[in-house]
């Protein structure tokens, strides 16, 4: 009887010391697939800054006079650079984001350049890249849905207290962008 006892207790002791190290191991496993995604948005903004120069060199040599614009779209690569956290990051590359418009609206006006393709191919690896981006940055939101719901669950609420753990935050769309455009035509 004592030696049922005492077996009891030691499996009630490893289902404890099981359950305890799940969630450990769990939010572990959520919070490194989220510095994962950022890693990933990183990458991507990285690529996208890298390839400017040349879509602007590529354009100054068609439209020598529109300084402003390539003035505009270096200082945005610039912030971007050297932005740190995500959340900067990805606000400055959107900034980018948006200066790049203009190049692109400065290709309307230049026959020869849209058809050159060094051109064609630089806005065809930007494109993809920012298809890569809003991917990535619809994997960290899921990420962070996912720790979300697993903090909030019934007994993970009480092991991610337990653990000193903290939550993370959404990337979000500022009000300006989520507009319509206005389009003329």
């Amino acid at each position: 009887m004592v030696a049922g006892l005492t077996i009891g207790i030691i499996i009630g002791v490893i289902v404890i010391m099981g359950i305890f190290i799940y969630y450990f191991n769990r939010f572990v496993t959520l919070e490194n697939r989220i510095h994962n995604s950022e890693s990933q948005i990183n990458v991507q903004l990285k690529k996208r800054a890298d390839l400017v120069p040349s879509l602007v060199k590529t354009v100054k040599s068609f439209a020598k006079h529109e300084k402003e614009v390539f003035a505009d779209v270096t200082k945005a690569r610039s912030e971007m650079l050297k932005s740190t956290n995500i959340k900067d990051k990805v606000k400055a590359g959107d900034g980018l984001q948006e200066a790049l418009k203009s190049i692109f609206a400065i290709a309307e006006n230049y026959p020869d350049l849209k058809s050159n393709q060094n051109y064609l191919h630089l806005q065809q690896e930007l494109a993809a890249i920012e298809d890569k981006v809003a991917y990535a940055r619809q994997y960290y939101n899921d990420a962070v849905l996912e720790l979300d719901n697993a903090s909030e669950i019934f007994p993970g609420v009480f092991f991610f207290k337990l653990y000193g753990r903290q939550k993370k935050n959404y990337l979000k769309i500022d009000e300006a962008e989520k507009k319509m455009p206005k389009i003329d035509l």
